[in-house]
């Protein structure tokens, strides 16, 4: 029976394939393809952390004191069992061979398929094995953690091994930044989360992959099986299992439709973006990693506007962060590869939802508020660890020898942060000057993010060469909203009266000033708004590579003297979503909105 599932919608299109479950645990789980060459060793890795376990249940049960009570030697012999159970071991060990997951994303994923058949039993005693069950998988996944480390993950090609030509959808609780990562390279044609917001980094790593992708769709991961049909609707927020061979068809239909009009739409790669009034506009890049720069060129950005350093920094345990030589390398390849584009490098944004691997939200903020997203994160982090931002800057001036640099510091909120970030700038560049290692300069940039910023931004305008303005943040901290929960999401609002007063006041400042400002957040890959953008003045878009294009498109149709014309009334609105839509449908149905074709 089909099953239809609401969530927010948060990349668009359509995707359709079978499901793949990551199940969520109390231990932190890799969740990686491996590459078809290791599947023995990492089936025999499996297998050496249950032998670990089951040894110390052993010793466990021989050194039970004479009195204990007889339940006790009991549940051990329960857990032993377990442990050598086809059901668990032998279908583990089928994940890794047909799947090419890792040993724990295996374990995990059989785990949910046991606990299931536990809930469905009708014997209550047998029910509550199921808890015996959850405490031996986490036992050996502990194991695993402390072991050698899963071989890394295998190539793309490799991964689909297993599933042939057959599309795969990923479905999880929750994807962490770092699994993201992973999964950013690997064969998913769509993602499907519980929890998150339009901006979560599930929802932004989406969009930057250009799949269809719903977020908050709140007991998706327990409705959904492993290897169930599924279609995600990433245009209405709605995920459909097991479909109807009609409403298969239709979204189908809707699939080729969608391929057509990115077809259509990558004929724009070439053609510069220059509105129907001659303002040239700017269409640069968000990425995470080094690799990401091909597919910035690719779609005809002339720069990256965000290279967002963390990514460097995930999956990495908190005493193994990367030196200032692995820094070197890693921006030195990402400069090099964008040919003499600009690349602006942020430095590393750790915290609230991206902290270290293996470091919790509460050691991030040292547990000073209850909501990490206002604790000890990006600037903040980084002016108390001084030494580990000091290697960063270093690797940063050291890669702006092989090309144009521009170094961005998020979220500072005051004056006693700048000058400390800038006290740190002028170390390194003393550091790197008696050293006799060859750098470049360097533009510095602030991202405004933080209210405190933009209403009291002439201080900043004095101190940076750039502003980018972050939406994603400023929207959160404007309305009070933590973006990254699905309980509130509806009530985070790009249209707020006061977050487009902050953002056009923002614009018209930096212009006023003879500064660049860009926009990287969101709002600047999504076509809703180029048009109001343009209106305030902005000539600078920074967003996913895979967003380019449909931007570009509505750069090309522009008129922005006329778009000029109508920003008073929306920022005097009550309702600017509303008046900005009633006037815009004036402006293009009058003939003086001009459109231009696709094949310009």
């Amino acid at each position: 029976m089909s099953i239809q599932i609401f969530g927010l919608p948060v990349s668009r299109g359509v995707a359709i394939g079978r499901a793949v479950l990551v199940a969520s645990s109390r231990v932190d789980v890799p969740h990686h393809f491996i590459d078809p060459a290791l599947v023995d060793e990492e089936i025999a890795r499996m297998i050496r952390a249950r032998d670990v376990v089951a040894h110390e249940f052993d010793v466990l049960k021989r050194d039970l004191p004479r009195d204990a009570p007889s339940e006790l030697a009991a549940l051990l012999d329960v857990h032993q069992m377990l442990l050598q159970d086809e059901a668990l071991i032998g279908a583990t060990a089928d994940w890794i061979s047909k799947r090419h997951y890792n040993a724990e994303w295996a374990l995990s994923a059989q785990l949910e398929v046991l606990a299931r058949q536990f809930d469905e039993m009708e014997d209550p005693y047998l029910r509550e094995r199921k808890a015996d069950l959850e405490q031996v998988v986490e036992r050996i996944l502990r194991t695993l953690a402390r072991g050698a480390p899963s071989p890394m993950p295998g190539t793309t090609e490799g991964a689909k091994d297993f599933g042939g030509d057959e599309p795969l959808v990923l479905v999880a609780s929750d994807i962490a930044p770092a699994d993201m990562l992973s999964f950013k390279r690997s064969v998913f044609k769509g993602f499907v989360t519980d929890v998150g917001g339009k901006t979560s980094h599930t929802a932004i790593v989406a969009r930057s992959m250009d799949i269809p992708a719903v977020v908050g769709a709140r007991q998706a991961s327990n409705l959904i099986r492993q290897d169930d049909c599924i279609i995600i609707d990433g245009d209405a927020g709605l995920v459909i299992v097991d479909p109807s061979p009609i409403v298969l068809e239709e979204y189908r239909f809707r699939q080729r439709q969608s391929e057509l009009e990115r077809s259509r739409l990558a004929r724009l790669r070439h053609t510069p973006a220059v509105t129907l009034d001659g303002e040239r506009v700017e269409l640069i890049a968000n990425i995470e990693m080094p690799e990401d720069g091909v597919a910035v060129l690719e779609a005809g950005a002339v720069g990256v506007g965000l290279f967002r350093s963390e990514f460097l920094f995930m999956n990495r345990g908190r005493d193994n962060l990367p030196d200032e030589e692995e820094q070197y390398e890693v921006y030195r390849r990402a400069v090099e590869g964008m040919k003499g584009l600009p690349v602006t490098i942020r430095t590393v944004d750790i915290g609230a939802d991206k902290p270290l691997d293996g470091m919790s939200p509460n050691e991030l903020r040292h547990e000073s508020v209850l909501n990490p997203a206002l604790g000890l994160r990006a600037i903040r982090w980084s002016l108390s660890e001084p030494g580990m931002f000091r290697r960063q800057l270093r690797a940063l001036y050291r890669a702006a020898y092989h090309g144009p640099v521009k170094i961005m510091i998020p979220m500072l909120a005051s004056l006693h942060e700048i000058r400390q970030t800038l006290e740190n700038i002028a170390h390194v560049q003393r550091q790197l000057t008696e050293s006799g290692k060859p750098f470049g300069a360097c533009e510095v940039g602030a991202m405004i993010e933080v209210p405190a910023a933009a209403l009291t931004l002439p201080i900043f305008l004095r101190h940076f060469d750039f502003l980018s303005i972050g939406t994603n943040d400023l929207i959160q901290y404007t309305l009070a909203i933590d973006r990254a929960d699905e309980a509130v999401a509806h009530l985070y609002d790009p249209w707020n009266p006061a977050v487009l007063h902050l953002v056009s006041s923002i614009i018209a400042q930096a212009r006023a000033a003879g500064k660049a400002v860009s926009v990287c957040g969101e709002m600047a890959g999504d076509p809703i708004f180029t048009e109001l953008l343009l209106a305030m003045g902005l000539r600078s878009f920074s967003m996913h590579p895979s967003q380019i294009a449909s931007v570009k498109q509505r750069v090309l149709r522009a008129d922005t003297r006329r778009l000029a014309a109508l920003l008073e009334p929306v920022l005097s609105s009550d309702d600017p979503e509303q008046t900005w839509t009633e006037l815009f449908a004036a402006l293009t149905t009058s003939g003086h909105g001009q459109m231009v074709s696709v094949a310009a």
